[in-house]
């Protein structure tokens, strides 16, 4: 019988990585998992909407049992069944990210006996989550090269605080082969692409402005979309292709910040990156990091890695017997290597 995985959710950054990181494993290797101290770093502890959506959701798709699946639950136990394609719904509620929630139950489709759909709905593009862009634009056309058959459609919008947003996946079984995304390459395409709904129409003008600014374009290249949502919002992002490889830079807006000042602190994030000469921003660098460690192999260049990636690293290795090789080239850039311990 497989042994028992219990983890503290304080440890490291003590943030919501460590309890999808673990479902997705725990599913994926039919280990029972218990989680302590849920989300123990955060200052609201606890499973959250999203949280408690990608527990209940990975339960489903391998009849899995449960206990302690409630709103601010401090502590929760899995114990995994077999897992099952089919069709699937998960509705987060509200604006709750749903690229939180197919990042975990990704993987684990990927493990199934059968092809999945997956439809999910809540939050597109809200604060503190990978954006359904990034998403689609540049982790999922890694994972296929990866060998993965995964395809991903943004079906509707959804801000904070109204969501409403909804995404669908399609998902076929098959092992993950290993890659390496160790050069940059060339600078081939550069991309500004902002939405709105519901918010003066001046604003996404102003934001794509100084987006093709940072960038030396034509402010006329801009794509700038209205678009239906249950609430009003607006995202923007820069979409840069080095090679075969696309990068994906986003941000929303918020009330009470002026548009300059969200699409400046994009191109900040953006020029950090450009400034690191490697291939794979840091948010990526840590999506990466499961599905390598399902491959059990592959490398990445990145800016230096964040206590959210060490941390996630601890958690893929309670399950999986891999390593995690880090050198540190300069402040700028590490180096990131996934082996079979």
């Amino acid at each position: 019988m497989n042994s028992l995985v219990q983890i503290d959710g304080t440890q490291g950054e003590g943030g919501g990585q460590i309890l999808r990181s673990a479902l997705s494993l725990a599913a994926i290797t039919g280990r029972p998992l218990q989680v302590d101290r849920v989300r123990g770093g955060r200052r609201k502890s606890g499973l959250m909407r999203q949280h408690l959506t990608c527990l209940r959701a990975v339960a489903r798709l391998c009849d899995g049992k449960v206990q302690g699946d409630e709103l601010r639950s401090p502590q929760f136990s899995f114990q995994p069944g077999t897992i099952r394609g089919g069709d699937y719904h998960f509705d987060v509620g509200s604006a709750g990210a749903v690229a939180l929630v197919l990042q975990t139950v990704l993987p684990v489709l990927l493990h199934a006996d059968a092809p999945s759909t997956v439809r999910i709905t809540g939050g597109t593009h809200v604060s503190f989550s990978p954006s359904v862009t990034s998403l689609r634009d540049s982790f999922v056309p890694v994972l296929q090269r990866m060998g993965a058959k995964v395809d991903l459609k943004l079906e509707r919008y959804g801000f904070n605080p109204a969501g409403g947003g909804s995404i669908l996946a399609t998902i076929a079984p098959g092992a993950l082969e290993p890659l390496e995304l160790v050069e940059r390459g060339p600078l081939t395409s550069a991309q500004v692409g902002v939405v709105q709904c519901s918010v003066p129409k001046n604003v996404a003008r102003r934001e794509a402005d100084v987006l093709c600014h940072a960038l030396n374009l034509n402010p006329e290249r801009a794509r700038i979309e209205t678009v239906e949502s249950q609430g009003p919002g607006n995202a923007l992002w820069v979409t840069l292709l080095h090679g075969e490889h696309t990068t994906v830079f986003d941000a929303v807006g918020m009330k009470g910040r002026r548009a300059e000042q969200v699409a400046k602190t994009l191109v900040r994030r953006m020029q950090r990156w450009q400034h690191s000469g490697t291939p794979v921003d840091e948010y990526l660098a840590d999506q990466l990091l499961l599905p390598m460690a399902l491959a059990s192999g592959g490398a990445f260049r990145t800016p230096p890695l964040s206590q959210h990636s060490r941390t996630n690293m601890d958690v893929i290795g309670r399950f999986l017997d891999v390593g995690f090789e880090v050198l540190e080239e300069s402040e700028r850039a590490a180096r990131v290597d996934v082996r079979a311990a």
